[in-house]
């Protein structure tokens, strides 16, 4: 979002059913420094030439501040098409590079499967993680094509297993190596035995779900806790067989309408921001699924014109997909090609996506209404928890002139999703249909947690914009499940501490 439209944002034009509202701040996936040292330098030249010029506002910093998709949202501009907008030259060309670099060496090293990490310091070989005790530095010629990688060794850096951007999420912890103890055992035994009783106990199925849920049965788990499901054995078919059915019966009646004038501006950016959905992911780059995905969002946003699509809606999407698409794939799916699927299980993962984000949407739709009440209100709580929690970050904060609203909007917008890979919401999620209010209750205790996770780093910070960078950047691409489950024990302290005493939280 062009930095023009960042000031726009804080406007707050009037909106009409339908319109689309932009999100600030969008970094997805989780962002790793190690990995982009270069282009943090170019970055930085664009806002830091001298000490004496510090951004000492957020105004200052959004004015300062480019970024590589300028997409002009502007009202003005909303009629260009977007082949026809530019990005800004000097990051556009860093992040292209960058890129276009991963890119080639993920085809290029035959035999070896580079995956991200922290310094590229393992490769996969034959199955198998080789680490390396040094950081592995990508350099590639220019012959008139980016072509040859070249590995060459530096600094001795801490070496880390590979983890896939989709894991196995209940099947490794943040090592990469299978947890499968008598415990987790058992542990599956009960998921099994009370998923196949004639009706299944939803509160126990909840308590065993709290603390994650195995792949095998994730995804008729979610169903199930989402509400789609109906706990009775009995009439689970006949549920999913009517519920598919009113899916593509709405497909019918409202796709079309998408060409219709009152419709273009929902769809046009619904098309924008499907290819920005998890872009490091193969599996969501596919056409085929980005077509899926705009048929979930352009039927949402129609039959819901109290809000309409607002940007940050497509990442909701994810997550269901991913473990209904799991339920048919082996193997890790981020590199999955769907069409391998027939055309019965894609419609259902579909419909399936369709309408459990909807559920979940149901529960916090106050979150994308007109001036977004829901989020202001969660914003102002985190606030006020962490002044009682932390009151020595908090009093960081106000002294450079940091605003919650400015960096945990987003989380509250998208549920931490542009924080943490995938594979950690996943997880996360499982929890969240277990709790009580989960999205719209207990998300702000594992937000509160998740900024004093930080501490250390935020009070190391000594000015505005490094704050701001810093927790819009937040270092958390080798989190795995160990690292959740400490998260969301710390929220559950909370909510148990704060949850039912506000005025702990009060001056």
């Amino acid at each position: 979002m062009a930095s023009d439209s960042r000031r726009q944002f804080w406007k707050r034009n009037t909106k009409v059913p339908g319109s689309i509202q932009q999100v600030y701040g969008a970094q997805h996936p989780p962002f790793d420094p190690r990995l982009h040292k270069n282009l943090l330098k170019e970055g930085s030249k664009m806002y830091t030439q001298s000490k004496s010029k510090r951004a000492s506002s957020f105004h200052e910093f959004a004015k300062s501040t480019s970024d590589a998709w300028d997409i002009g949202d502007d009202e003005e501009e909303e009629c260009m098409s977007f082949a026809s907008q530019s990005l800004n030259s000097k990051v556009a060309m860093a992040t292209a590079a960058q890129v276009i670099q991963n890119h080639n060496k993920l085809k290029e090293l035959p035999g070896e499967k580079m995956q991200q990490s922290e310094s590229f310091d393992e490769i996969k070989r034959n199955g198998k993680v080789v680490k390396s005790n040094s950081e592995v530095q990508l350099s590639v010629s220019s012959g008139g094509s980016l072509g040859r990688v070249t590995l060459q060794k530096q600094q001795s850096l801490p070496s880390r297993p590979v983890i896939p951007l989709v894991a196995r999420i209940s099947d490794q912890n943040a090592s990469g190596v299978p947890p499968m103890t008598i415990r987790e055992k058992s542990r599956h035994e009960k998921f099994k035995q009370l998923l196949s009783s004639a009706n299944t106990d939803l509160e126990e199925l909840r308590k065993y779900s709290w603390s994650g849920v195995p792949r095998e049965v994730r995804s008729v788990t979610w169903r199930l806790l989402s509400g789609y499901l109906p706990a009775n054995m009995e009439r689970r078919e006949i549920t999913l067989q009517r519920k598919r059915e009113e899916y593509f019966g709405f497909i019918e009646q409202y796709y079309d309408s998408r060409n219709e004038e009152h419709h273009q501006d929902t769809y046009r950016q619904i098309h924008i921001d499907i290819p920005r959905t998890n872009p490091l992911i193969p599996l969501f780059q596919q056409p085929s699924v980005q077509e899926i995905f705009e048929r979930i969002l352009f039927i949402w946003a129609i039959r819901h014109p109290a809000s309409g699509y607002v940007q940050g809606i497509n990442d909701l999407v994810t997550p269901f997909f991913v473990v209904f698409l799991s339920e048919h794939v082996e193997e890790d799916v981020e590199n999955f090609d769907v069409t391998n699927l027939s055309e019965t299980v894609q419609r259902n993962i579909e419909a399936d996506s369709f309408w459990c984000m909807s559920k979940l949407l149901d529960g916090i739709q106050d979150n994308y209404t007109f001036a977004q009440p829901g989020i202001q209100k969660k914003v102002k709580a985190l606030e006020e928890l962490i002044s009682r929690i932390d009151e020595q970050v908090h009093i960081h904060f106000r002294k450079y002139e940091v605003e919650y609203l400015q960096f945990a909007f987003r989380w509250m917008n998208n549920l931490l999703m542009r924080e943490l890979p995938l594979r950690c919401t996943i997880r996360l999620w499982d929890t969240y249909q277990s709790e009580p209010e989960g999205f719209s209750h207990f998300h702000l205790y594992v937000c509160a947690a998740f900024l004093i996770k930080w501490r250390k780093e935020i009070l190391e910070e000594d000015d505005f914009q490094g704050l701001l960078m810093l927790l819009q950047n937040l270092p958390t691409i080798h989190w795995g499940n160990e690292e959740v489950g400490l998260l969301l024990a710390e929220a559950y302290r909370l909510k148990y501490m704060f949850a039912d005493a506000p005025n702990h939280y009060r001056r």
